[in-house]
């Protein structure tokens, strides 16, 4: 039996897959991800012609197709719409089946006119790396069989075939909206499943990456490594990327006397760092008003917004601040604050407005916490 040009111990073919499924991951989590569907870099000719190549060898995924899906996900993300949310489909059929969602919404024709502007149209993804999009998978066989022989060959080509349909239709679509911590509190349920974004490339930073979509930085707290990141760093170095768009860094000064148009520009860009901090005040007065069981199932349930929230839990939610008045308080006026950056519609002046009554509130409460939170509002810059 022929057994390849290359004649490996058995822990140099686990380092060969390792590595070419690694050259995969990066090439979704820099190229499909970042560049394609978010646009937050440029990739230069090189790389980015090697990303194409690299993923119509491993994984047969059409761009216009991963593009379209994944923009249609951050658009309907946890509504019936979303190709799949494992809030409305369960954690087990995303997990375990996420690639037969993907196919499935592949197939509809709206979803790629709506969704998949802008992407590679030229001479080669017409020609080859759309209509021949099986084709490559079929050549990287040929391949593996070539260097590792017919046996192991044939494994590794079984493992890269199914580590993106597992690891980034599985797991990243579902456990990253299943379990995990959460940073910042979007509407969806996306979580970070580790702080150490190596595996996968950064995606493990789920939470993160929905909080400031089109950053190309999905790392935000110190103890957070994104692999992807350091990659595209390097990228830059060498010409071969621009960074277009990271998620910023609130800056805090010392408390204007009024509200103004730049603390109110400061408090929309930086949402959801005001959202956390919102939360530790909340935190703090539940500390004052509620037992340790019902604290931890508060912070449960405010870790989304309330919108967010179904029936059951919107009754569990009423509950418990029917025991406290302060509380009760606190979360109503979350509720308003989120709604300032919600009104597309409303004017500059209209929404300073609203935020120096916002504040004017909070101030006149009597609620610590609150009195508290309103003077780091006024800090943001």
């Amino acid at each position: 039996m022929f057994s390849g040009y290359l004649d490996l111990p058995w822990w140099g073919y686990v380092v060969a897959v390792l590595v070419l499924t690694h050259v995969t991951i990066a090439s979704v989590t820099i190229f499909l991800h970042r560049h394609q569907a978010h646009r937050a870099l440029d990739l230069g000719p090189v790389a980015s012609h090697f990303f194409r190549f690299w993923l119509w060898l491993t994984t047969g995924m059409v761009t216009r197709e991963w593009t379209a899906i994944h923009r249609k996900h951050h658009a309907k993300c946890e509504t019936d719409d979303d190709p799949h949310s494992p809030q409305r489909l369960g954690i087990a059929r995303v997990l375990f089946g996420g690639v037969f969602l993907y196919v499935k919404e592949s197939h509809r024709q709206e979803t790629l006119e709506r969704y998949g502007h802008g992407t590679p149209d030229d001479w080669l993804e017409r020609k080859l790396y759309t209509p021949l999009h099986k084709l490559g998978i079929v050549l990287m066989l040929a391949l593996d069989l070539m260097l590792f022989g017919v046996v192991p060959g044939a494994l590794i080509w079984g493992v890269q075939m199914v580590w993106i349909p597992f690891w980034a239709a599985g797991v990243i679509n579902g456990v990253g909206h299943f379990l995990g911590y959460r940073n910042f509190a979007c509407a969806d349920a996306s979580t970070n499943i580790v702080p150490f974004g190596i595996l996968i490339g950064g995606e493990e930073l789920h939470n993160n990456h929905h909080a400031y979509a089109t950053s190309a930085r999905f790392s935000n707290r110190w103890y957070e490594i994104d692999l992807g990141w350091i990659y595209i760093r390097l990228l830059s170095a060498v010409g071969q990327a621009r960074v277009k768009r990271v998620a910023g860094k609130p800056r805090l000064t010392a408390p204007k006397p009024v509200v103004d148009g730049e603390t109110l520009q400061a408090v929309i860009v930086h949402r959801y760092d005001v959202l956390a901090q919102y939360l530790k005040s909340l935190q703090r007065l539940a500390a004052e008003e509620l037992g340790a069981p019902e604290r931890r199932l508060l912070k449960r349930l405010l870790k989304r917004d309330v919108v967010g929230l179904g029936e059951t839990q919107r009754a569990t939610l009423s509950s418990l601040l029917a025991r406290s008045e302060r509380l009760a308080t606190v979360v109503a006026m979350r509720a308003e604050l989120e709604a300032l950056w919600a009104r597309s519609a409303a004017t500059q002046d209209q929404l300073l407005a609203s935020l120096q009554d916002w504040v004017a509130r909070a101030e006149a409460s009597g609620i610590r916490q609150l009195e508290e939170f309103s003077r780091l509002l006024r800090r943001y810059a």
